[in-house]
């Protein structure tokens, strides 16, 4: 099957407006890297998510789900099959102190819009760049919360189709992991439950937190966030300072003098100079002090 049949056939599911073959996915990275995808398609409903995901299980055709583009690195040869980017699935509500979101929906939109609502819990996101899919599938988390401290439950599909409703329990989230991960299940929505507090108190953390993250990460540049997980016992980004590698880099992708966790884009880098990059970091804090840094990120497609 061709992949112009695929997307004669996936307009049989969503608006045609949704579907783009050979499409760069530099445009939906933060790293601003990455080569095209045969297709990228833009469902807008959960119903939608679900006929592509059957769809692409029946054909047998290789599937990648995108949320915000954060915390992936797309390598320069792009991506086989279909790219699902769910950013159209960005429903918030609040009822009372729980807060529904959709997958696609911005993990700091979510934060910002239960400050609004004077809801206390969720201001450790206010600075997270992903998704609430990638937010769910990597527990993620920053100055002492993270999602399984609020997280009710979550609705996922499998890579057949089938919906489940998984609990906090079901979930497993751990540091940087979960079920969702482990399974390469798919986020439709999530279910938090936050407290009542003081809107001036709130307001006046997610300043404070937003501060801090403006004041100690290159945001000026685009990057993947933070790049390794946290080792027992040490942080990636001290190792990483006290390497000597702040500056250094492969072509235009270099380790932040800002902040040594983060490796950024200065401009032209490709995803081979990022990984390289990437590469040289590991190698030398493993010289250095023995440590092997885990990845945070995920590195998809073909070189």
């Amino acid at each position: 099957m061709t992949i112009e049949q695929w997307a004669k056939e996936l307009a049989e599911i969503t608006n045609p407006e949704n579907i783009k073959i050979n499409e760069p996915l530099k445009k939906y990275t933060m790293t601003k890297i990455g080569g095209n995808a045969d297709i990228l398609v833009m469902p807008e409903t959960e119903e939608e998510v679900e006929a592509i995901v059957k769809y692409a299980h029946h054909n047998q055709i290789p599937l990648l789900v995108l949320g915000n583009g954060s915390n992936m690195i797309v390598r320069d040869g792009g991506v086989r099959g279909i790219v699902m980017n769910l950013s159209k699935l960005n429903e918030i509500r609040i009822d009372g102190t729980d807060v529904y979101a959709q997958s696609g929906a911005l993990i700091m939109d979510v934060s910002k819009k239960a400050a609004e609502a004077s809801l206390t819990g969720l201001e450790f996101a206010c600075g997270i760049p992903g998704s609430v899919g990638g937010a769910m599938a990597m527990n993620a988390g920053a100055y002492g919360g993270e999602i399984k401290d609020i997280i009710v439950h979550s609705t996922v599909l499998t890579r057949e189709g089938e919906r489940l409703v998984l609990s906090k329990e079901e979930l497993e989230l751990g540091y940087r992991k979960s079920i969702i991960a482990d399974r390469n299940y798919i986020v439709l929505s999530s279910l938090f439950h936050l407290e009542k507090g003081d809107k001036k108190e709130i307001d006046e953390k997610i300043a404070d937190l937003t501060f801090k993250r403006q004041s100690k990460q290159p945001l000026e540049y685009p990057s993947a966030g933070s790049v390794f997980k946290r080792p027992p016992g040490y942080f990636a980004g001290k190792l990483i300072q006290d390497s000597g590698l702040q500056g250094k880099g492969v072509g235009d992708a270099e380790v932040s003098t800002k902040h040594a966790g983060f490796i950024i884009n200065k401009g032209n880098a490709t995803a081979r100079d990022y990984i390289e990059t990437i590469k040289m970091v590991q190698r030398t804090v493993k010289e250095k002090f023995g440590v092997d840094l885990e990845l945070e990120v995920k590195i998809v497609g073909e070189d």
